[in-house]
């Protein structure tokens, strides 16, 4: 379980293919990441994608992104020096800055566009069909990692605008019209939609 508070930017420093999957090996650039602290095992949030870290050190950690993973999140399209965003898994009594995020991304979306609104940047992305219902004004996404709300919704699009600090304390800043990122949508509308699906006429 993660908030969409990025706490680090590490930067892909290998790729290695295996039989469908692909083996990331991670170093941190920017901010705090605790690895001294983490094991292999415990649950990192790259890109906004729940991974498995493994081998842990001061000089990064490595992960495997599995067939279905690399198939419904944007990580199959990272080279080598990509940044991502990086979060730790939360532990009872941190503090929820943002919202509670899973990792397990829903869609990966298109920016529309991007454009300044003061100091801040407002972006439009898509919105798939099978999402839309679960997208509400004044709600929460987490987009590549990062918990936000959103500003205006359709059923095609919706906007979210980025303040300075998120644009520089993240990648979200270097997304721009056409680019890819990781969507999540807020779980409770996940599963209320599940409920309502499972009633009985």
């Amino acid at each position: 379980m993660f908030t969409g508070i990025v706490t680090a930017v590490g930067r892909i420093s290998e790729m290695s293919q295996g039989e469908g999957s692909l083996r990331l090996a991670i170093a941190p650039l920017a901010g705090h990441i605790a690895l001294e602290s983490a094991c292999s095992g415990d649950s990192v949030a790259v890109a906004g994608v729940c991974l498995t870290m493994l081998d842990p050190g001061d000089a990064g950690f490595e992960a495997d992104v599995s067939a279905e993973t690399l198939a419904a999140t944007t990580m199959g399209d990272r080279q080598v020096g990509d940044r991502v965003n990086l979060e730790l898994a939360v532990r009872a009594g941190d503090r929820l800055g943002g919202h509670l995020v899973s990792g397990h991304v829903d869609a990966a979306v298109t920016v529309t566009s991007r454009r300044p609104i003061d100091d801040s940047e407002r972006f439009e992305f898509e919105l798939p069909e099978r999402h839309a219902r679960l997208v509400s004004r004044k709600g929460s996404v987490c987009i590549d990692g990062v918990s936000l709300t959103v500003n205006d919704v359709t059923s095609e699009r919706f906007s979210v605008c980025i303040i300075p600090h998120t644009l520089a304390a993240t990648t979200l800043g270097e997304l721009y019209e056409g680019d890819r990122a990781n969507l999540e949508v807020d779980m409770i509308a996940r599963y209320l939609e599940r409920l309502i699906e499972g009633r009985s006429p």
